[in-house]
């Protein structure tokens, strides 16, 4: 069983700034991909960041030089760092990893989705 934790969501104002954290638990080894999505009310889920296994890093183009993506890959756990942010930055963010389980796989696992709010 893998799990996926999310933390560091919430309300902050126009350009502020939060750190998202998703740490996975549970029988994950060679975890191949980490990334981080987002979903806005009456949108499709998008692609934010991503980090490989050997610390390569994509960006959405919204979020380029606001945001940066890093691992931790002792505590199996992905950092979303968000800076300038903006009210259209609002949405459910989602962690997503991709590893192997038991020598089987890869599986992608998701987490259960932290809310970002940026108002003034």
């Amino acid at each position: 069983q893998v799990q996926l934790v999310e933390s560091g969501g919430g309300l902050v104002q126009p350009g502020g700034s939060l750190r998202l954290s998703c740490a996975a638990s549970g029988s994950i080894f060679s975890i191949y991909v980490m990334a981080w999505y987002r979903q806005a009310p009456g949108k499709q889920r998008e692609p934010v960041a991503r980090i490989i296994s050997g610390g390569s890093t994509n960006y959405a183009d919204s979020v380029k030089g606001r945001f940066t993506i890093s691992r931790d890959n002792a505590k199996n756990t992905v950092y979303l760092q968000m800076n300038k942010l903006k009210p259209e930055d609002t949405a459910v963010y989602y962690c997503s990893v991709v590893g192997e389980v038991a020598g089987t796989g890869p599986y992608d696992y998701w987490g259960q989705g932290t809310q970002v709010t940026v108002s003034s």
